[in-house]
């Protein structure tokens, strides 16, 4: 359990402050208590831990509680220190912890769902627990009386679930890769509009209420950005990922998305700056750029006494093109294309170095992480991995 302590490096990046270790199991969530160096992890192991930072600079359990099912998600409001906790049963068990953090109250279950719970959120402004489960639901509860007030049938299990307060709008990111905008009522909901850009389930969403912006995450590595406030229907598309994307975040502050995937990936993303988006892929029976006919054209291939070739993409302009036209390949950040990836001749000659100056930076953070939770006023971060072990990041350096 003893924390990897690294003096200040020279490049800017991520500092590793702390390790916690000893689960039995992965720790399926965890959060950094703001203003205490203390962290709380429920686990598959079925516990519930608050660890808090010692004179020796290790972390100990200061509770150390164990559930009669397994622990498989998590959400905690500092200001009254509630702690909602999602079960593999369908149950929300929610507690109170002490003032000093050394102790545990159980308070309140509520029988939410039919299967494991996927994703819980409490809302205090206006007393709410919302819940998605893997019985294809999702639900609020009034945590004053404990009444359910009302359910929602969704198209698949949810894996991703935001709440903007202001609007009362819930977005729900599922399994078969598509997005949901509710319009919560105090019994009841409304559909407002559904949305799908990814070819994977949705696995992270991250919503910005400031600038009204959507941020999700999928197993396809992509990111997409939806610009919900600016009403021209805008998405932009980040390629930064090698591997599933497991969460995502967002300081507000320095408009940076800080994301991370199960390959120990952590990317942070210059958010301010012009982004473009990626165009619509062009469809053509040949090249458009030497017009050779493509192998399923086969009267064009007749007339012309030619073999048919594959069709490929410009990542930049959208044109259907062969891969004689399209050898060259480019990163294009300002698209969200941080890897390179295929463009045609003529596009490739007018991308300048400028265009590919970076607008994210990668970290590695050596082992395969399950969830993250940034604290904006430390600058912390906190990875949990397959490893079974939680690390804490100092982002200072690279999110400034």
């Amino acid at each position: 359990m003893a924390a990897e302590i690294q003096p200040q490096p020279q490049t800017r990046k991520p500092v590793l402050l702390s390790k916690i270790e000893g689960f039995q199991d992965v720790v399926s969530t965890a959060v950094i208590i703001p203003k205490e160096d203390g962290v709380i992890s429920v686990s598959e192991d079925r516990t519930i831990r608050v660890w808090l930072k010692r004179d020796s600079g290790q972390y100990w359990p200061s509770v150390y509680y164990t559930m009669p099912t397994t622990c498989s998600c998590m959400s905690f409001n500092p200001e009254t220190r509630r702690l909602s906790v999602g079960t593999d049963t369908g149950a929300v068990s929610e507690f109170i912890l002490s003032e000093d953090y050394n102790k545990m109250t159980p308070a309140r279950t509520y029988q939410a769902h039919q299967g494991r719970v996927t994703v819980v959120l409490f809302v205090l402004e206006i007393e709410w627990v919302l819940s998605t489960g893997q019985d294809k639901n999702f639900t609020w509860h009034c945590s004053e009386s404990g009444q359910q007030l009302g359910t929602y049938r969704t198209a698949a299990w949810v894996s991703g679930l935001q709440f903007d307060v202001e609007t009362r709008h819930v977005f729900v990111g599922d399994q078969s890769g598509q997005v949901t905008i509710l319009k919560l009522e105090q019994d009841n909901c409304s559909l407002v509009t559904t949305f799908k850009g990814h070819t994977g389930n949705v696995t992270a969403l991250c919503w910005d209420p400031v600038q009204r912006v959507l941020f999700s995450g999928s197993s396809d590595h992509s990111i997409i950005m939806w610009d919900i406030g600016g009403r021209k229907g805008t998405a932009i598309e980040l390629q930064g990922h090698n591997d599933k994307v497991q969460g995502l975040c967002y300081a507000s502050h320095t408009r940076q998305l800080i994301s991370c995937s199960s390959d120990g990936g952590i990317v942070i993303w210059n958010m301010d700056v012009t982004r473009q988006e990626t165009p619509e892929w062009l469809d053509s029976d040949s090249c458009q750029k030497c017009e050779q006919p493509f192998f399923w054209n086969f009267k064009q291939m007749w007339d012309s006494k030619k073999i048919g070739l594959r069709q490929h993409h410009c990542r930049k302009c959208g044109q259907a093109v062969c891969g004689k036209c399209s050898s060259k390949r480019s990163t294009i950040p300002l698209m969200g294309f941080e890897f390179e990836v295929r463009v045609c001749d003529s596009c490739h000659e007018s991308i300048t170095d400028e265009d590919r100056a970076p607008t994210a930076t990668f970290h590695d953070s050596k082992h395969s992480i399950v969830y993250m939770h940034y604290e904006p006023t430390t600058g912390n971060l906190l990875t949990s991995g397959t490893d079974k072990v939680i690390k804490l990041w100092d982002m200072t350096p690279v999110v400034s």
